[in-house]
């Protein structure tokens, strides 16, 4: 897809930089990508996505703006409080690029409509805050031959890990369901909001190295952060 001359001053420290470039631009403007919850890593997602050029970037999320959301889902402004999550998102997107357009689902993921949600687009990206709903995804991606970008945090630490159809899977990573209490929410324990911006920003670059074809992705290796530490430890599986 061709690059106006706004958009080629936009993005031209894209442009000028080796292993993306021009052609690397136009992917991303082409690109079809999916963010699975509007919050803490579903903040820094949409932003950063939106930024890079990423031309369309669907929302899913039935929520709306609280109070406490805004330590760490930096899209949301105090005057969004009351409304959809998507459609704050939508605004945020509008007043940074004109040039990507966010396409609003206002619901929740459940099995009957994951399938026709993750159909639409190349890329999902999965920052919901509940196992069950991250595992739906997942399966869905896989049966549908689509990349998945999945991250999680609690409290001081993070994870991001990248499923493709052709690597190990949500299942490698997780053969048995883990107990409620091993994955408390963060309403109970609380989350540190620059937590949410590390492990979110992760996930964005993961989706723009999917997209473009650059360097290699956290496919069969899960990244860990430890925010009291500042330490980054991988795993492979």
């Amino acid at each position: 897809m061709a690059l106006s001359p706004e958009e080629t001053r936009r993005y031209a420290r894209h442009i000028v930089l080796k292993g993306v470039g021009g052609e690397g631009q136009q992917t991303l403007k082409a690109a079809r990508v999916l963010v699975v919850g509007a919050g803490g890593l579903g903040s820094p997602l949409i932003a950063y996505l939106a930024a890079a050029g990423v031309g369309t970037i669907g929302v899913v999320d039935d929520d709306t703006v609280s109070l406490s959301n805004l330590q760490r889902q930096i899209v949301h402004r105090s005057d969004a409080q009351g409304i959809t999550k998507v459609e704050s998102a939508k605004n945020f997107v509008a007043a940074l690029n004109p040039f990507v357009e966010l396409v609003p689902h206002v619901l929740r993921v459940d099995a009957q409509n994951v399938a026709s949600l993750v159909d639409g687009y190349d890329l999902v990206l999965d920052g919901t805050d509940n196992f069950a709903t991250r595992k739906l995804v997942a399966e869905a991606c896989q049966n549908a031959g689509k990349p998945l970008v999945s991250g999680a945090v609690s409290m001081f630490d993070g994870q991001v890990t990248v499923f493709r159809p052709s690597g190990p899977q949500f299942s490698d990573l997780y053969p048995q369901d883990p107990d409620d209490v091993d994955l408390p929410a963060c309403e109970l324990v609380g989350v540190l909001g620059a937590v949410t911006g590390v492990v979110g920003t992760l996930m964005a670059m993961e989706a723009i190295k999917l997209v473009t074809g650059l360097g290699e992705p956290l496919v069969g290796r899960l990244l860990l952060y430890d925010g009291r530490a500042a330490r980054f430890t991988e795993l492979s599986y």
